[in-house]
């Protein structure tokens, strides 16, 4: 188990959750773009020396670094890492017939550019790492901050999750039919049975420890599973509650991360089939796109909910209680699975 304490994201909406459709931000020319912020904690001559993956990332983690100081490690998950500067780079090669290239392009686009910014930003020598493991990038972040926690009690750790949307890759992963080849309008993302989804970005980041005090909430448990067999996901889903969730318990929401490809749709009936009838279920994709390290927008999102959810994110309603228990299921290109037993404690 690791708690949470503080909590950044900069993504494609302003604020959330809310009710009113209208304010919220929906995709441009069929994809999601976050919202960034001014940075104006970051000097202007390195500003603009950041790729788009790393100003996020930094950006993220300022005003929690003002908060706590400086931590004891720092934890990013990244799919693709600066994806665009490394295409700069690699065309700089060509253009230059492998000559005298400017570093600058080489240095921004390796993932582990943006834990080392951060780390920069706050002169932090301690513990320093980049998770590039696709669909699981944040999730094995966590799972690295929860056995540092519990090896060194009070420690203190960054950890989140960052991916830029990167026009070069973005056409890849549309030729390979990811995406979708029109546009879809955010909010009716779940209206098309067709297969592929909205591309989207982001960048989420959490102050994390072992410690309970004045704790925002805690990840209970996580599991990740590589699988097509949707009879698989599903026991891992059964298995995962009994594992982590306390006895006598039942989840208060099942956060989903259907993304409207039609080819995961079997998937997800078969882990919704596995939940009691009575839990509600809420989806979150139609407000972030789909990206490697999605699921850190999601907990982000579970941590801003209240007492009741906002309609547009509703798949099957149910009664609400208490927004206590959340489990998160995500899925990164029909075959990494993923589950987070989120408890909340305001």
């Amino acid at each position: 188990m690791i708690y949470i304490h503080q909590t950044s994201c900069i993504s494609p909406q302003t604020s959330l959750p809310q009710d009113d459709e209208t304010r919220l931000a929906g995709p441009v020319e069929g994809v999601y773009k976050v919202i960034e912020p001014a940075y104006a904690g970051i000097p202007a001559n390195v500003l603009r020396r950041m790729s788009k993956a790393v100003r996020m990332g930094v950006g993220a983690a300022l005003p929690l670094l003002a908060q706590t100081g400086v931590p004891d490690g720092i934890l990013i998950g990244t799919g693709n890492g600066g994806m665009e500067e490394s295409v700069k780079f690699l065309r700089q090669i060509i253009d230059y017939s492998e000559g005298l290239l400017a570093p600058g392009n080489f240095v921004q686009s390796i993932p582990n550019a943006i834990a080392s910014q951060i780390g920069l930003s706050n002169h932090n020598r301690g513990y320093n790492t980049t998770f590039v493991h696709r669909g699981f990038s944040f999730e094995n972040a966590l799972i690295d901050a929860a056995m540092l926690a519990r090896e060194n009690s009070g420690g203190r750790y960054l950890v989140g999750g960052v991916d830029e949307l990167s026009g070069y890759h973005y056409r890849i992963e549309q030729a390979d039919g990811w995406y979708r080849g029109t546009l879809a309008p955010g909010l009716r993302l779940y209206d098309y049975d067709s297969p592929g989804t909205i591309a989207g970005e982001g960048a989420a980041l959490f102050q994390v420890s072992d410690e309970a005090t004045q704790a925002q909430a805690a990840i209970r448990g996580i599991a990740t599973l590589h699988s097509r067999d949707g009879l698989a996901v599903a026991a891992r889903l059964r298995s995962f509650l009994e594992q982590y969730l306390p006895p006598g318990r039942s989840i208060d929401l099942f956060l989903s991360g259907e993304n409207g490809d039609s080819r995961l749709l079997p998937i997800i009936a078969g882990c919704e089939a596995a939940l009691d009838p009575a839990v509600p279920i809420a989806r979150f994709k139609h407000l972030c796109g789909e990206y490697p390290t999605a699921s850190a927008f999601a907990v982000w999102l579970s941590l801003q909910l209240g007492s009741s959810l906002p309609q547009h994110m509703v798949k099957r309603p149910g009664a609400i209680t208490g927004l206590r228990y959340i489990l998160l299921y995500n899925n990164h290109k029909l075959v990494q699975h993923s589950f987070m037993l989120i408890e909340r404690f305001r």
